[in-house]
């Protein structure tokens, strides 16, 4: 039995336990300072571009472009089904990794090849996939399509070279030292690099497409690797080399070949790494670059394309990327997959932003103003970039697995 002074003392400590409990519920509900909430969205970020510090000596001092990037906040708005700046719906065309990507005669399907059978197809306007040929091609190594995608230049690994009519379903071969095949934009006439076992046997060639009238445009040497085959849609500059010496400031000189040993103008470049792409009418020549000016990131320009002119109205457009990146869409507009996020000496580290996800921006000449237009649902590295002929979709390959894919532009 307990004792009336213990029964007191329970008593007692019971009721300040309790007035203690009931304070703090008190305190707790009413009186407690509340700590706001932060919610933390990482639907898009914002993407930023820097121009760097110009040239100003040498051949006068270039201009620069204007970049517009998201809103402040750096927030993208919802999926949208047609690009208009932020995050875009994709579409997937195929359902497997397909190669040599183009866009087909009328420019409103495209053109590839399916390693898993080895038969070239094409994707009509209405979604079709219908082979392009019965005829197998097994281990395709290059493709080399034709202006209007009715031809190719089919390399294979032994060395053999085929151009392949589709229309007619006929073949010639070509010559097994011949590689870097390109076709002229505007004529049934290739360019390729002709690999003599010496040295002093390589050459820039152009022929027919059927391998007929070979002409041997400029000697290469051992400088074989320096030689980009790049023919313009004038039908007079085959290729760049970049073997002249260096001009100090970072700036290196970029020679033109003509199909006639023309002395063209060289292409005064601030950087490394030259990479080029001609507009439609061959009045424009787009390049990339790395070096001092762009903290060796790789920096796009845009000069004259004119022979007699080349090189002149010197343009930095502020945007980092590969021009092998970019597709013109028409003479004045300019789409490219721009890597949202690019480190400083980018441009030596190529390969590391195979994989990485890629902005579709839209470059507009007549004002150099480069904007964002889309941002894939899905983190998307975009490459093989084509426009359809009407302007509405844009197609690309997805580097991660090779589909091809689509955007729609409006």
């Amino acid at each position: 039995m307990l004792s009336e002074k213990t029964k007191k003392i329970i008593l007692v400590v019971g009721f300040l336990t309790s007035i203690v409990v009931i304070g703090g519920l008190l305190y707790y509900l009413f009186l407690k300072p509340t700590t706001p909430t932060v919610n933390v969205s990482t639907e898009g970020t914002e993407v930023t571009t820097g121009t760097g510090d110009l040239p100003t000596a040498g051949v006068g001092q270039p201009t620069t472009g204007v970049v517009t990037t998201p809103n402040a906040t750096g927030a993208l708005p919802a999926v949208s089904e047609v690009a208009s700046g932020g995050i875009t719906k994709t579409t997937v065309l195929t359902t497997s990794s397909v190669e040599a990507v183009t866009l087909s005669k009328n420019g409103d399907g495209m053109n590839y090849y399916d390693p898993q059978d080895g038969r070239f197809y094409t994707i009509d306007s209405d979604g079709n996939v219908v082979k392009l040929s019965n005829k197998q091609f097994p281990d395709v190594e290059n493709v080399a399509w034709n202006a209007d995608g009715e031809k190719a230049v089919i390399e294979f690994p032994d060395g053999s070279n085929v151009v392949y009519d589709f229309t007619s379903e006929t073949q010639v071969t070509l010559p097994k030292h011949w590689e870097d095949f390109e076709f002229s934009p505007v004529k049934d006439q290739i360019a390729a690099k002709s690999m003599g076992i010496d040295s002093s046997n390589r050459s820039l060639v152009i022929s027919n497409s059927d391998g007929s009238q070979v002409m041997a445009v400029q000697s290469l040497g051992d400088n074989a690797d320096k030689v980009q085959v790049n023919q313009s849609p004038t039908d007079q500059i085959i290729a760049f080399s970049d073997t002249a010496d260096s001009m100090g400031l970072g700036q290196k000189m970029i020679l033109a070949i003509g199909k006639n040993q023309e002395n063209f103008k060289g292409l005064v470049v601030e950087g490394l790494g030259f990479e080029s792409l001609w507009s439609p009418r061959g009045d424009v020549l787009l390049y990339s670059v790395y070096g001092d000016t762009s903290n060796w990131k790789p920096m796009l320009w845009i000069v004259n394309g004119s022979a007699n002119s080349l090189g002149d109205d010197r343009r930095s457009l502020s945007l980092y990327t590969w021009a092998e990146k970019c597709v013109f869409a028409s003479s004045t507009v300019v789409y490219c997959a721009v890597p949202q996020e690019m480190e400083n000496n980018a441009g030596m580290l190529k390969s590391t932003y195979a994989v990485s996800p890629d902005d579709l921006y839209k470059i507009d000449l007549t004002n150099n103003r480069s904007s964002l237009v889309a941002r894939p649902e899905i983190g998307t590295p975009m490459t093989n970039l084509q426009v359809s002929g009407d302007g509405k979709y844009l197609f690309y390959t997805n580097n991660l697995n090779g589909r091809l894919e689509m955007i729609k532009l409006k």
